[in-house]
């Protein structure tokens, strides 16, 4: 090579408005599409209109749930009614079998320690007892258990009513 010739590099082109407005909606559109995605089929967010789930829950907190697990017994769990969405405790899963008796409850026999500070009533069921969860329901209580619009009045909720269990609450009283 002589020194007199030169070396050339590829010019760049320069970018203009239209190639950065197309490569910005791009992004907006991918990052709308994945959160799509992820509400709807991975996450959920909700706000509670009720105290039924009170003290876990309260009135107006925000509350995120995770949908690709089963409900497990002792989960607070969302589930949706004719009302809207819910937000109770599951106490007992398909095929087992609840007796609330005496301000207690015993699922399959067994007593159930939870950590509520109300007492447990049959007053007001529905359902009479012994209850056998029907395949492909669970059994959910309210946190306050004196409101019984819960399992009490409408038997098991479907598991294709619930829309997750609860993962994060966040309080948004006085923000």
């Amino acid at each position: 090579m002589e020194k007199n010739e030169a070396i050339t590099k590829p010019k760049k082109k320069k970018r203009d408005a239209k190639s950065y407005a197309i490569e910005f909606f791009a992004k907006v559109g991918m990052t709308a599409a994945v959160l799509w995605l992820l509400l709807t089929y991975v996450a959920g967010v909700y706000v509670n209109h009720s105290n039924s789930s009170y003290p876990m829950i309260k009135d107006g907190d925000l509350c995120l749930t995770y949908k690709l697990e089963s409900p497990a017994q002792g989960e607070v769990v969302a589930y949706e009614t004719e009302d809207g969405i819910r937000f109770g405790r599951v106490i007992a899963l398909s095929g087992d079998s609840v007796e609330i008796k005496d301000d207690h409850i015993a699922v399959n026999g067994l007593g159930v320690f939870d950590e509520t500070v109300y007492a447990t009533s049959a007053e007001g069921s529905a359902i009479s007892y012994p209850y056998k969860v029907p395949e492909g329901c669970v059994f959910v209580l309210n946190d306050h258990r004196n409101d019984i619009s819960d399992s009490r009045k409408s038997g098991g909720i479907k598991l294709d009513d619930c829309r997750g269990k609860v993962v994060f609450v966040m309080r948004r009283r006085g923000i």
